[in-house]
C-alpha cells in the first residue's frame, strides 16, 4: 500500500493531524477500532483554555511550567496556551458540543491551575470530541482508514523515514504502508503497568517503534499516575470530581490533604494528590485500598448534569455517589515523556512527525488535568501541516526491510504479566535506586527469542519491555525528585537537575534548561 501521508493511531491527535492533510492520500492505521480504542475517547473531564478575561495565556503558560516542574519545553508551552482557545471553536465548527453557561463556554476549576479555565462537555468530554472529529472525517474521500492492524517496525533508512510495517491483528499477515510523510499519534503506555486508566492497546508502541529506528526519546521517567482511579481495576474516576467540589477524606474522616498541600487541597497538582493518597495508604490510613473521593455535600442536580458518567459508572457497583463516598486509588494514566519534538512537530528521523502523548516536553515532570486533550488539538493540527508541507515535496519510495519473527515457544502472556508486576512494585509512585536496578535486572532477564504464539503479544511484550527499559534508564539516571518522579533516596528537588534526560541508541544524556521564563512571560 502505498499513500502520502500515513498516520499511525487514530485518537485525538491523529484524527486532527488527518484533516490538516486534506488534498493528499490519507491513511489512518488503528490498532482497535476507530474511535474506540485510544485514549481520547475515555478522557472525561476537559479542554484547558483561556477564554475569560480575567485569565490570561501568561496564567496558563505559568501554571503549565510550574506544574511540569520547570522542565517543560517553553516553546512548546507557548504553543499551546497560545493556540488551544482556536482550536477549541475549529471543534465546534466540527460539530463538538461543549457546555455553555449563559451563552459563553463554561469552565470549571481543575488541579494546578490559577483560574478555572477547564471548558467541558459534562464529565465525557473527549468521547464528545471523537464524535465531533469522526463525524467531520467523513467528508473526506482521500482518507483511508486501517482498523486491527498493529504497527510493527518504522521503515526507516539513513535517518529518514518511508512508513511502517503493520500486522493485520485479523488474519496475521504482514505487509507494508509506504508513505512520504509518517505521523506517531500512538498515544502511551498504561498497559506495562496493571492498574491503569488506560485501553488495552496502549502497549508503548509508539515509544518502542521510534527508539529502535534511532529516534531521540525525552523524559521516559516522567510517568504520571493519576489520583483516583476505582480501587483495584483502574478505571479513571475524572477530576472534574475534584474540580466541582469532591472531598478526600482517610479512614478517619481527615480531609488529609491539608497536610500536604494546605492551599490547593483536593486541587493540587496530580502528583501531589497521587502521592498524598499513597501515603496515607501505605501509613494504614487507607480504607480497602484506597480513599474516600466524596461528592455527596453537591446537590444533586449538580452531580447528575456535570458528572453524568461518573454517576452512572458507580451505580454499576451499586454505588451512589449522590448519597456515599467513592473509594479511589493512583492509577498508571499518562506518559509526560515521549518522542522529542521541535515547534513543527518534526523528530529527529527525517519525514517522521509526532504529536499527543507520544511526543514528549510539552508537559515536563507533570501534567495539568485538562492539558492532554487540547495537546491532542493544537499538536495534531502542526502534525498534519507539517506532515503535509513534506509531502507535498518528495516521492514515495519503497524501502524494503525484515522483520524479525518469534520461533520460540513460550507464551508471551506469562511475561507480559510479569513486567506489569515489576513496574508496580518497583517503579511506580515511590522509586529508590536499589528497586530500579532490580527492575532493570529482571527485565533484561526475559528472553524475547524463547516466546512464540500470538504474534500481537509478541510485539506488544517486546515494546513494553523496550518501554520498560526507557523508564528505568531515565529514572535511575535522574537523582533527584521531581514532579511525578519521586525518588526517596534523592526526595529533593534540585536546580542542578532543571533540564531533561534524553536517551538515543542505548546512550543517555542530561541537557539543563537554562531560559528565562520571564521573556515568555513578558512577551504572552
Amino acid at each position: 500500500m502505498i499513500t502520502d501521508v500515513l498516520i499511525i493511531g487514530g485518537g485525538g491527535a491523529g484524527l486532527r493531524a488527518a484533516l490538516e492533510c486534506k488534498g493528499l492520500d490519507v491513511v489512518i492505521a488503528v490498532k482497535g477500532l476507530l474511535g474506540k480504542s485510544g485514549c481520547t475517547v475515555m478522557a472525561e473531564g476537559g479542554y484547558n483554555a483561556v477564554f475569560n478575561k480575567e485569565d490570561s495565556f501568561k496564567k496558563h503558560f505559568y501554571d503549565t511550567i510550574k506544574g511540569g516542574g520547570f522542565i517543560n519545553n517553553p516553546k512548546l508551552v507557548e504553543i499551546l496556551v497560545k493556540n488551544a482557545p482556536k482550536e477549541l471553536i475549529n471543534l465546534e465548527k466540527f460539530g463538538c458540543l461543549f457546555d455553555r453557561r449563559n451563552r459563553f463556554i463554561a469552565q470549571r476549576p481543575f488541579g494546578g491551575q490559577s483560574f478555572p479555565r477547564t471548558c467541558y462537555s459534562g464529565d465525557r468530554t473527549g468521547h464528545e470530541i471523537i464524535r465531533g472529529l469522526l463525524e467531520y472525517i467523513n467528508k473526506f474521500e482521500r482518507i483511508k482508514i486501517l482498523e486491527d492492524v498493529m504497527a510493527i517496525k518504522l521503515i526507516v533508512e539513513n535517518n529518514r523515514c518511508y512508513g511502517a510495517i503493520f500486522l493485520d491483528l485479523i488474519n496475521n499477515k504482514i505487509f507494508p504502508i509506504f508513505a512520504k510523510a509518517t505521523i506517531l499519534a500512538t498515544g502511551g503506555a498504561g498497559q506495562i503497568y496493571p492498574i491503569t486508566s488506560n485501553p488495552i492497546q496502549k502497549t508503548g508502541d509508539g515509544f518502542s517503534l521510534a527508539y529502535e529506528a534511532g529516534a531521540e526519546l525525552i523524559d521516559m521517567e516522567m510517568v504520571q499516575f493519576h489520583p483516583t482511579g476505582i480501587v483495584g481495576k483502574g478505571i479513571l474516576v475524572t477530576e472534574a470530581v475534584r474540580g466541582e467540589g469532591g472531598r478526600l477524606y482517610n479512614k478517619y474522616k481527615e480531609r488529609f490533604m491539608e497536610r500536604y498541600d494546605k492551599e490547593r487541597m483536593e486541587l493540587s497538582t496530580r502528583d501531589v494528590v497521587a502521592r498524598a493518597i499513597y501515603k496515607e495508604i501505605i501509613e494504614g490510613r487507607g480504607i480497602n485500598g484506597g480513599v474516600y473521593l466524596d461528592i455527596s455535600h453537591l446537590p444533586s442536580e449538580i452531580i447528575e448534569k456535570r458528572l453524568e458518567t461518573t454517576l452512572r459508572q458507580f451505580l454499576r457497583f451499586g454505588i451512589d455517589i449522590r448519597k456515599e463516598p467513592m473509594i479511589v486509588a493512583p492509577t498508571a494514566h499518562h506518559f509526560m515523556g515521549g518522542l522529542r519534538i521541535n515547534e513543527r512537530c518534526e523528530t529527529s528521523i527525517e519525514g517522521l512527525y509526532a504529536c499527543g502523548e507520544v511526543a514528549g516536553g510539552i508537559h515536563g515532570a507533570n501534567r495539568l488535568g485538562g492539558n492532554a486533550l487540547a495537546d491532542t488539538q493544537v499538536f495534531g493540527a502542526i502534525a498534519g501541516r507539517s506532515a503535509k508541507e513534506f509531502a507535498e515535496n518528495e516521492k514515495v519510495e519503497k524501502i524494503y526491510i525484515e522483520v524479525e519473527i518469534p520461533n520460540g515457544e513460550e507464551n508471551p502472556e506469562i511475561y507480559i504479566d510479569r513486567v506489569k508486576n515489576i513496574m508496580w512494585e518497583k517503579v511506580s509512585i515511590i522509586r529508590n535506586e536499589e528497586g530500579l536496578k532490580k527492575a532493570l535486572k529482571e527485565i533484561e532477564k526475559i528472553d524475547l527469542n524463547s516466546v512464540g504464539g500470538n504474534l500481537q503479544k509478541y510485539f506488544e511484550l517486546k515494546n513494553m519491555l523496550n518501554t520498560a527499559k526507557l523508564v528505568i534508564k531515565s529514572a535511575l539516571y535522574r537523582r533527584e525528585s521531581r514532579g511525578a518522579h519521586y525518588r526517596e533516596d534523592y526526595p529533593e528537588t534540585k536546580e542542578e537537575w532543571r533540564g531533561n534526560i534524553i536517551i538515543k541508541d542505548n546512550k543517555i544524556k542530561f541537557k539543563k534548561l537554562d531560559y528565562d521564563i520571564n521573556e515568555y512571560l513578558n512577551r504572552l
